[in-house]
């Protein structure tokens, strides 16, 4: 039976609640309807309440299981992912979940139990300086020692998660103050002083953006993961700017589904993966409106050689990225949909549209010649990218897809086309082996209705594979579409490419031509789950559709791929981009002079 709230005026008559019920109360006043988590002894006053809540628990095997999971919820959805842990090895289990969310901006709320407030600084059993560790890999940390402070605290932590860049936050709350009674009150007054994110952007600014563009021979539309993030109206209103100006748009890996795959002005992703066309319409362009995008190094590739010849407008909602990697001729700060509209309005108003006749000649001519492909193996073998090329194919065009890290996150985002935002998930900046199969299961949760995902690798699949027993006791219908070569694919191609052939630890002894340890169908089975292995062509759009067709449990296909494919086009670490490769080999030439 759920306890009924309080009012927010109960006269001293009336039992003040614990500060584990004010957690639990303001969680459900702020509309959470889900957590990830595993309780232990800091944390368990917290979960008595919960016991009665509204709230849906999942307990999931491993705490970083319950902070990858919130983001693929809340990657997935556009609302605040929830998870909660005890102290010590419980919290700083998530830290790894709280890095990966920051750098890709998701919004988070992690709630931390704590030693009683007594005992901190004494070395008590499991306490941890959670706070501390996490202050940089935070947008913000809360140590809560007063149960009267409690939903101040968490409210004040939601607003931040995702109020201007979205972001992980995390709560600390003493098992004192879990314990204690303090009066509860509703809504609670926001004040926090210094934190106002500028969201409307100048009006000045945006002229001049649009205008550069207008002006502009050879500009390019960068569309980072602030589009994603912002929801559907940027999404719409990057369309209506890439119809109205003509200009080609590129996206990086956290921007896939800012433009859909189909748009004829998407050149695909840029950067060290990236399409030659998306990379030498950067090299070449002598303008760029980049509209919520970091400039990191995997995109830029050495920044002294990026765009040598290009003006930058630089949008974003976060002042401090401005300028940090690459200089901004322009700096626009604000929303993403904001910014977007004001660029549709300006170029409303256009009486000359700009014509980019022979930009697009230059540009469809790279397309023609360099188009997504890959060799078949040579060994017999599945190639992967054929594999997820028809599993694109074959799964519904909203479905939902997790892509752990490495090779197959690159195929992914070169194979599977996507129709929508929030479509395609990924650990972008921090590179998260292990995130794809709990993060689907978050964005399973966030999205009932929706197939999900999640595309793995045999090395990170080990790393967090246990969340399918999770899936499986609570009804999570994920697919796992598990790309088995066997090895730690793409630190194998650096060194096939870098390193002389020399395969220093990188064989997993999974594939069929071994010992298959493990065994991902039987261990599938033992997890709960219903399990395929595919090792033919002509048993891939089979063996997707018996997936697809099982609904009533988490279903794993071990698809046996070739350990020599390689991930094309590439650029090597720290190399300029200009140095592409579309194949082993075959470098294209940018040629600038006929500019």
């Amino acid at each position: 039976m759920t306890e009924p709230k309080l009012a927010p005026d109960s006269g001293p008559s009336t039992r003040h609640p614990t500060g584990a019920e004010a957690i639990v109360k303001t969680l459900e006043e702020l509309g959470v309807e889900v957590i990830f988590g595993i309780p232990g002894g800091t944390i368990l006053p917290t979960y008595d309440p919960l016991y009665a809540s509204s709230i849906r628990h999942i307990l999931v095997r491993h705490e970083q299981g319950a902070g990858h999971a919130a983001t693929g919820y809340a990657a997935s959805s556009g609302r605040v992912g929830v998870c909660i842990a005890t102290s010590g090895p419980g919290a700083t289990n998530l830290i790894t979940a709280l890095a990966d969310a920051n750098i890709d901006s998701v919004p988070l709320l992690a709630i931390t139990g704590q030693v009683g407030a007594q005992a901190i600084g004494t070395d008590a059993f499991q306490e941890a300086d959670i706070v501390g560790a996490t202050m940089p890999l935070t947008k913000h940390s809360f140590l809560v020692k007063d149960a009267a402070e409690i939903a101040p605290a968490i409210s004040a932590a939601f607003h931040i998660a995702r109020s201007g860049r979205p972001g992980p936050v995390l709560v600390d709350i003493t098992k004192s103050a879990q314990n204690d009674h303090a009066p509860w009150r509703w809504p609670v007054k926001m004040d926090l002083p210094g934190y106002k994110p500028g969201v409307v952007p100048r009006p000045k600014q945006i002229r001049r953006a649009a205008l550069a563009l207008r002006q502009a021979r050879r500009p390019v539309i960068l569309a980072g993961g602030g589009v994603v993030r912002a929801g559907a109206a940027a999404r719409d209103a990057l369309v209506k700017l890439a119809d109205l100006s003509g200009a080609p748009v590129v996206i990086t890996l956290m921007g896939v589904g800012a433009l859909d795959d189909s748009h004829p002005a998407n050149l695909g992703m840029g950067g060290m993966h990236g399409s030659v066309p998306a990379v030498a319409a950067l090299q070449n362009a002598d303008f760029i409106l980049a509209i919520g995008s970091r400039f990191d190094d995997r995109l830029t590739g050495d920044l002294d050689t990026f765009a040598p010849l290009a003006e930058v407008a630089h949008a974003d909602i976060d002042p401090a990225e401005i300028g940090k990697n690459l200089r901004a001729d322009i700096p626009v700060v604000g929303d993403a949909t904001e910014i977007l509209r004001g660029l549709v309005e300006e170029a409303l108003a256009w009486e000359i549209r700009p014509s980019y006749s022979r930009w697009w000649e230059y540009l469809n001519g790279l397309m023609k010649n360099y188009p997504p492909g890959y060799a078949e193996p040579s060994d017999g073998r599945l190639a992967p990218q054929y594999v997820i090329e028809r599993l694109s194919a074959l799964a519904p065009r909203d479905a939902v897809f997790a892509a752990g890290v490495g090779q197959h996150q690159m195929w992914a985002q070169q194979f599977i086309d996507v129709s929508g935002g929030r479509q395609l998930l990924n650990s972008g900046g921090l590179g998260t082996m292990g995130y794809a199969v709990p993060a689907a299961m978050g964005a399973q949760v966030a999205n009932p209705e929706r197939q999900v995902w999640a595309v793995d690798g045999d090395g990170c699949f080990q790393m967090t594979g246990q969340e399918m027993v999770t899936c499986a006791l609570n009804g999570i219908p994920i697919k796992v579409a598990l790309i088995n070569n066997s090895s730690l694919g793409m630190v194998r191609q650096w060194q096939t490419l870098f390193y002389g052939e020399r395969y220093s630890n990188t064989d997993l002894h999974t594939g069929s031509d071994t010992a298959m340890i493990p065994d991902f169908v039987k261990l599938a089975d033992a997890y709960g789950c219903a399990a395929l292995r595919c090792a033919e062509p002509a048993e891939v759009d089979q063996a997707i559709e018996r997936a697809m067709a099982i609904n009533d449990r988490p279903v794993l296909i071990d698809f046996q791929v070739s350990r020599d494919a390689q991930v094309w086009p590439m650029i090597a670490g720290g190399a300029s981009n200009d140095t592409i490769e579309y194949a082993r080999g075959l470098a294209p030439v940018f040629e600038r002079d006929e500019f």
